[in-house]
């Protein structure tokens, strides 16, 4: 069985920094992409950014220039650094990967179970 699990969501004031992480464990060969997506109650899930396993990235629109997305292979972690939150970055995070599993051999999309990010002063 393969988890991501996320740690480090809560409430913060605008204009501050939080930095999540995300690790995957379980019977895993490889990982490629990882990715965080948020979700907004009423709105539909987004992404936010994503790396893949050679390390290049893609950023929504909305956190261009405020969010960075890196990753450690070593500890099967991705990690999402968000500075000058805002109010709008309100939502709940999820983390994704793209995993082969080393029991089935299948390349399977994993999603961790979310964690908060509220911005509110």
């Amino acid at each position: 069985q393969i988890q991501l699990v996320e740690s480090g969501g809560g409430l913060v004031q605008p204009g501050e920094s939080l930095k999540l992480s995300c690790t995957a464990s379980g019977m895993i060969f490889v990982i490629d992409a990882m990715a965080w997506y948020r979700q907004a109650p009423g709105k539909q899930r987004e992404l936010v950014a994503r790396i893949g396993n050679g390390g290049s990235t893609t950023y929504g629109d909305s956190v261009k220039g405020r969010f960075t997305i890196s990753r450690d292979q070593d500890k099967n972690a991705v990690y999402l650094q968000m500075n000058s939150l805002e109010p709008e970055d309100s939502a709940a995070y999820y983390c994704n990967a793209d995993i082969q599993s080393r029991l089935t051999w299948r390349r399977d999309n994993y999603w961790g179970q979310g964690t908060q990010v509220t911005v509110s002063s």
